[in-house]
């Protein structure tokens, strides 16, 4: 059987009940297989979300498609209302991250809010042993016997899939009753034990786009919320050069959406590098290497956090790495605690390009995430 040994090693498994998230994906749906096959009491749960209705929705599709699959196992299947709580938490706070001038990470936020969130706890409430999703990430037990947690979270097998960036804000308690059936495979290993497996999801291309929502022109989605009014494009010496859509949708480092008027034929392409939404205008510069103001993050703040496992002495024996975006390399840097163990300042060893506040910073030891926070100051 295909399944890590901390999974394999649970006692019985036939009384042992899991909560399955299944989004009607073949990684999710080849959790609950594997599972099933060891011999666990498998439930399969499908999350229904807020739809925008200006939006074309697949939600129904992919809930058929979960189905079918638990028919095809033989295993229970429900359906959760979750479409209050992902408004409230998600796409509320979304909205009010961009209207504020910020960058936010609403996949970040359906992790630590929905999916071991508000899930987690309706699977809890209704006897869930353990709580199991298709996402590329593992977990291993501690071998230092002092230590208060003894789960870690590590990234995925598989480096081009490993999805503990969106993970920083789970708490360590649910990751104790949390399992990842396909965490430590390749992509090309969960798509050959579904085509064995006959799953009628085997062939299904994976899902793009926003958590739950999939593709979305954010400019247009935030248009249905926000009144966007054009506003000016600036250069670093502050001429107007061009126009734009409404400053709020632009993030630091985007080089498309908005218009130069005084291009030439030596011109480049154009980045942004700051933003004033009161204002409303955002500056731009066609200087992309170490000198540029591009190359804006030395160090940065995060005002509040969370870490996963016990990770004091790791913090102050200070080198560490860390991403700021999701399949960056990881960053050489420094961590030091500011005002206790909520508030830490990281300092990298090279200057990052293009961070943004609001943005997701996660600290690696190795392949171990330690945790992370959101970007509340950037230091040049």
């Amino acid at each position: 059987m295909i399944l890590p040994d901390y999974i394999q090693n649970i006692e019985d498994k036939e009384n042992t009940h899991v909560f399955v998230a299944m989004s009607g994906g073949v990684d999710s749906s080849v959790s609950a297989y594997l599972l099933k096959k060891a011999g666990f009491r498998v439930t399969g749960c499908f999350m229904t979300v807020w739809q925008p209705p200006f939006l074309d929705c697949s939600m129904e599709s992919e809930r058929q498609d979960a189905m079918r699959v638990a028919v095809q196992l033989g295993i229970d299947f429900k359906t959760v209302d979750l479409a209050e709580d992902y408004k409230t938490r998600v796409v509320d706070y979304m909205i009010a991250e961009y209207e504020a001038g910020r960058t936010p990470n609403p996949d970040v936020m359906c992790n630590g809010e929905i999916k071991f969130g508000a899930f987690f706890d309706w699977a809890e409430d209704r006897g869930a042993d353990y709580v199991a999703t298709g996402h590329y990430a593992q977990l291993r037990k501690s071998k230092v016997e002092s230590r208060k947690s003894k789960v870690e979270l590590v990234a995925g097998a598989d480096e081009h899939k490993d999805q503990t960036y969106f993970m920083w804000q789970v708490l360590t308690e649910r990751l104790e009753k949390t399992i990842f059936p396909i965490g430590h495979l390749e992509k090309s290993k969960v798509r050959e034990i579904a085509a064995e497996a006959e799953l009628p999801v085997a062939d299904k291309k994976d899902s793009q786009g926003l958590c739950f929502l999939g593709q979305v022109d954010m400019p247009t989605f935030l248009a249905e919320f926000i009144d966007l009014e054009p506003g000016d494009v600036l250069n670093e010496a502050g001429d107007v050069i061009g126009t734009h859509a409404g400053s709020v949708v632009y993030t630091i480092g985007q080089r498309h959406g908005f218009s130069i008027q005084k291009k030439t034929p030596e011109s480049g392409p154009w980045y942004v590098i700051s933003k004033d939404v009161d204002a409303n205008t955002i500056t731009v510069t066609e200087n992309d290497n170490l000198s540029s103001t591009l190359y804006n993050c030395k160090g940065l703040t995060l005002p509040s956090t969370n870490w996963i496992g016990d990770v004091g002495e790791l913090l102050e024996n200070g080198k560490l790495s860390a991403r700021i975006r999701y399949n960056q390399p990881l960053q050489k840097c420094t961590v030091k605690g500011v005002g206790g163990k909520d508030q830490v300042e990281v300092t990298f060893d090279q200057p990052l390009r293009a961070v943004a506040v609001g943005q997701s910073c996660v600290v690696y030891d190795g392949e171990r995430c330690l945790g992370g926070g959101i970007i509340g100051a950037v230091r040049s």
